[in-house]
């Protein structure tokens, strides 16, 4: 590959529509009537939940399907239904499918209590209504998130209505149409699952406050901070890409945009300083799934995981610190035995910020997430702790007339949000199908028993094999949706071992996660090659390699829950710890065949 392919201006849309199924959307003119329409739409989602999070949500069912409903509006304004489709405009079909949209949360709103009476004994309207939501929830699903997930979704509700015609180690009693429209439709266990209703509160209100914070100029306060503390050091474009990408991937949520819009500026310094183009951009996939791990926000899915487990949001945090630096420690000892091998130097200290000023020009910055950590370990609800985030955000930027927010940007931040929520909201929904198929027909339970059968009660069996299921159910998937996915179908097995919950998610949530950098559906990876310039499948194996001890510590925290903060002492902590560091350093070396001299 010709190394002066990254020089040229990287078109940062054109990527994303390339990798990112959600940056796919239609550009409107400002003045277009659907432009207004999806501007008041997103701005007034965003104003719903704002208002809900500050006097308390609606009934549940109809809570999740405002949210549901109005979303999917939005997809079929916004996202295409094929290649061939208009970017210009809405067709009359997606005008049509908008529409019926909001008529089925409308249809919840208005006859709420007549569904509750009838609970159980649907009438005909009522199944018309949940076969129209199921085929748009399939549909939206597959405009915004990709075609695999609405393939996954076809294919468990096919297995709930032919079960007596399976193979008998996966058969049960069979479903009809109307049973399993009803169960998706009026229950809070399909569509209306957990997952949206996490998306409809936790994950839109973080992912609101995450859009404020990207106004205030929070992203460019993150690079600065970055290249003043690690630009200067061996391989230092390569240590900020480290940084900056964790810090800001736990809080945008997407590994993909995240590579994108922050490997646009490290892959090509990277590249300056001498690492190869491969080598470059597996380091910004590497990095940016990482943010997925990385408290205090985990990409939103640690409230999923909390709602799962029924546990404090703060306590998954917490218990994620430890295995996440590991993570990171891991990725940095690479990049650092790279550099050291190769002689590549960081940037010259004239061309590097420094700390104290970039801290004294945007350090102000981070007390929202201060705010927002010292709330959550106050004990109040991870939706109170969001909204006053998003109002100390505003509050706290005017404090210099640098980043200041004005009224417009305050507007554009809540649009912003709304759109940037859409993926994540329309992904739990369609999750929401296939986790209700499996909790209506025991289908988690059953690829639990056929892991531990293969196993044979071996543990060690037991997690590579949960491992490979979750690389290949998280392949091509957001990581919301994997770990969804992974924590209902690989999850029950590892608990069958005898494995405390926590770790059995916090397991099969790496291993989701990681599938974005393994070949062959390696979409972070496939994005940073695309702006490096790099073959895309070395640069999957190279971000393998990178990430590697992503790999390990979860067998780690398997074997030794102490790493979790489980049932440990601060001097068990500590042993734990300091063994683990141990060895992350030497798996590192082992890698890179290097520590003083080349082996």
């Amino acid at each position: 590959m010709n190394e002066n392919v990254a020089e040229t201006p990287i078109d940062q849309h054109k990527l994303l529509e390339k990798f990112d199924v959600e940056s796919r959307f239609r550009r409107f003119d400002k003045g277009s009537i659907p432009g207004w329409i999806v501007f008041f739409m997103c701005v007034g989602l965003s104003l719903f939940h704002l208002y809900t999070a500050w006097t308390g949500p609606l009934t549940t069912l109809m809570h999740r399907a405002v949210h549901t409903s109005v979303v999917m509006s939005l997809v079929f304004i916004l996202y295409p239904g094929n290649k061939k489709s208009r970017k210009d405009s809405p067709s009359i079909l997606d005008w049509i499918m908008s529409a019926l949209s909001i008529a089925i949360g409308l249809y919840i709103v208005f006859n709420y209590k007549s569904l509750v009476m009838r609970a159980g004994m649907p009438n005909d309207t009522d199944i018309i209504f949940a076969l129209l939501t199921v085929a748009l929830v399939i549909e939206a699903g597959r405009r915004i998130t990709g075609k695999e997930i609405a393939i996954l979704a076809l294919i468990f509700l096919a297995y709930a209505y032919l079960g007596p015609k399976l193979p008998d180690v996966i058969a049960h009693r069979g479903y009809s149409v109307r049973d399993i429209a009803e169960y998706m439709y009026l229950t809070t266990e399909g569509v209306f699952g957990i997952a949206i209703g996490v998306s409809s509160t936790y994950i839109f209100l973080f992912v609101l406050f995450g859009s404020f914070l990207s106004k205030s100029g929070m992203g460019a306060f993150f690079n600065d901070l970055a290249m003043a503390i690690a630009g200067g050091g061996k391989g230092g474009p390569a240590k900020v890409a480290v940084v900056s990408s964790g810090l800001l991937g736990s809080i945008n949520g997407s590994a993909v945009a995240n590579v994108v819009t922050t490997g646009a500026f490290t892959i090509p310094l990277m590249k300056k300083i001498g690492y190869k183009a491969e080598f470059a951009g597996a380091v910004e996939a590497a990095a940016s799934c990482g943010g997925q791990i990385l408290p205090p926000v985990m990409g939103a899915t640690a409230f999923i995981m909390a709602e799962y487990l029924g546990m404090p949001y703060i306590e998954i945090a917490a218990a994620a610190v430890i295995p996440a630096l590991l993570y990171y420690l891991g990725v940095i000892v690479v990049i650092h035995l790279r550099a050291s091998k190769n002689g590549l130097q960081g940037l010259p200290k004239d061309q590097l910020p420094k700390v104290g000023e970039v801290l004294k020009s945007r350090g102000h910055l981070l007390l929202p997430l201060a705010g927002l950590l010292f709330l959550l370990i106050k004990g109040f609800t991870p939706i109170y702790a969001a909204f006053y985030a998003i109002i100390m955000t505003i509050a706290v930027s005017s404090l210099r007339k640098e980043t200041r927010m004005s009224i417009k940007d305050i507007i554009d931040a809540l649009e912003e949000g709304a759109r940037t929520a859409l993926g994540v909201a329309m992904a739990c929904a369609t999750v929401g199908l296939i986790i209700g198929v499996a909790t209506l027909t025991g289908f988690g339970l059953k690829l639990a028993g056929a892991i531990l059968f293969i196993g044979k009660g071996n543990l060690f069996a037991t997690l590579v094999l949960t491992m490979i299921a979750c690389i290949v159910l998280g392949m091509g998937l957001p990581s919301i949706p994997a770990y969804i996915i992974t924590a209902t179908m690989a999850a029950p097995a590892l608990a069958k071992m005898g494995i405390p919950l926590l770790v059995s998610h916090m397991f099969v949530f790496y291993f989701g996660m990681l599938a974005n950098l393994t070949p062959p559906v390696a979409l972070a990876a496939f994005a940073g090659a695309g702006i490096s310039g790099g073959n895309a499948t070395k640069t999957g194996y190279q971000a393998v390699k990178i990430a590697l001890a992503g790999f390990i510590v979860p067998y780690i925290f398997a074997y030794s829950p102490t790493l979790l903060l489980i049932d440990a002492s601060f001097v068990e902590i500590a042993i734990a710890t300091a063994t683990a560091i141990i060895g992350v350093l030497l798996l590192g070396v082992f890698s890179e065949g290097y520590l003083i001299r080349t082996a």
